[in-house]
Parts: C-alpha cells; structure tokens; sequence
C-alpha cells in the first residue's frame, strides 16, 4: 500500500524537513499550513523534487472543520491517508508566565493541544482498522520543554508539549490493536525560524553552552528521527518518546 503522509506545520522548520526526509523515503506527503503560502509552495516542490507527489493544504489545525476539509483534500488528491505527523505548534513571545496574556496562553493551547489532539482524531478514523482503515503511524512533535518546564520563557508552551506526551503514551495503547503505532519525538534547540518569531533569533547560539554537545541541531537531525518512527523498522515501537536534543 502506498504510504501518503499529512505533515501538519509542514510549510517551514521542523516540518519541512520531515516532509522532504519522507518524500525521499517513498512516501506522498500533504503538507499542512496556516499562513505561509508561499513557503508550503516551497517546500512542495522540494517534495515533488524528491520524487513523490505532494499536496499543500491551507488549515487552521485547531479548528475541527478545515482539519477535516485539509484530509479529504489530501485523501482525494494522493490516496488514503496511512500517516500523520503533528508538527503544527506556536509558543507566543518569550517571557515570564506571570506576564503572558491570557489570549496567547488560549492560543498555545488552542493549536498545540487541541489542534493535535483534532488532527489524530481525523487521522485515527482514516487509519484505524476498526474504522475500515489499514493501519498507520502518527508522530506527534514535542519539546523537551516537557519535561524541563522551560522557566521564564514558556512555561505555557511546555505544559501544552507535556499534554502532546501524554496524549502520545495513551493513544499508543488504545490504537495499538487497530493497526497505528503512535510515538512523539522531543526536539531539543533546534534552528528554526520559531525563535525570531518568539523575538529571539539568536537563542539558539545564545543558549548552546547548555546542550551537553554544545551546539543546536539541524531540523534534518529531528526529521531523520521522525522518518524512522513513520518506518516499518519501527514496527514495534509504539508509545515511545525519543528525544533529540543534544543530550538536554
């Protein structure tokens, strides 16, 4: 069966570089994105350039309607949806909790948890045996915020990846039975745009002396991990975190 893959956040970063790393795998991948048209085209064609066709689907991921309409987007135009990976995230600014607005703390939470939980959902009733579907993988991206909290950045935004942990673990042994593996991959300081946006794009080098390897990672050092969760060498491996981060 052909493998088609919805790369969710799949426009920049992270996710275009899992979206690439799978199109060289084989897979069809539908790439997922919110506002940067120009750079989900971009990363599409990198896709296509790779060998597999690809679709880009413009989504509000924590809206259950355009989740949806983006899967029968991507079922329509590649086939059946056998993969999911849940990369779509926002952190807000950098800062304490005590100064981080309610509306961004809201919307953190709307698209980091919410959002991922809506898009496994639409991925699981594609998927799942018990649904008339073939099996599947998910990878949900996490931080390693979850686990050390990230004080006086985005206490916020850590939590939100510690629900993306727990929500892996449970799915994991609820699906394992319908076919679907599901694992989370914890990135450690990777260099994305996501730290301008956060108004901080130096962090990465500015906070490198506290990666034991001394240097932030390549989001094709993230993708190389994700491409083997979504692979049949992975075949029993479920409810698995694995981090990537350079030993934080």
């Amino acid at each position: 069966m052909d493998q088609v893959t919805v790369v969710t956040g799949g426009s920049r970063g992270i996710g275009a570089a899992v979206a690439v790393r799978l199109a060289e795998a084989g897979h069809a991948v539908g790439i997922v994105y919110e506002q940067a048209h120009d750079a989900a085209e971009e990363t599409a064609a990198a896709v296509r350039a790779a060998g597999t066709a690809c679709v880009a689907v413009r989504a509000d991921t924590s809206v259950d309607e355009q989740v949806g309409a983006a899967f029968d987007t991507v079922a329509e135009r590649l086939g059946p949806v056998t993969g999911l990976v849940n990369n779509a995230g926002v952190t807000g600014p950098l800062g304490r909790f005590a100064d981080t607005s309610p509306e961004v703390i809201r919307r953190v939470v709307d698209v980091n948890v919410t959002g991922a939980l809506l898009c496994a959902r639409r991925a699981v009733r594609a998927m799942s045996t018990r649904h008339g579907g073939h099996g599947g993988a998910i990878v949900n991206i996490s931080s390693c915020g979850a686990t050390l909290g990230s004080p006086g950045e985005y206490v916020h935004y850590a939590a939100s990846k510690a629900a993306v942990d727990a929500m892996t673990v449970g799915l994991a042994k609820e699906l394992a039975a319908e076919g679907i593996r599901v694992n989370s991959v914890q990135p450690g300081m990777i260099l994305t745009d996501i730290h301008a946006t956060m108004g901080d794009a130096q962090r990465p080098w500015r906070k490198k002396d506290a990666v034991p390897m001394g240097r932030p990672g390549e989001p094709s050092e993230v993708a190389g991990a994700v491409a083997w969760l979504m692979s049949p060498e992975a075949s029993y491996t479920t409810g698995a975190v694995l981090r990537v981060s350079g030993g934080l």
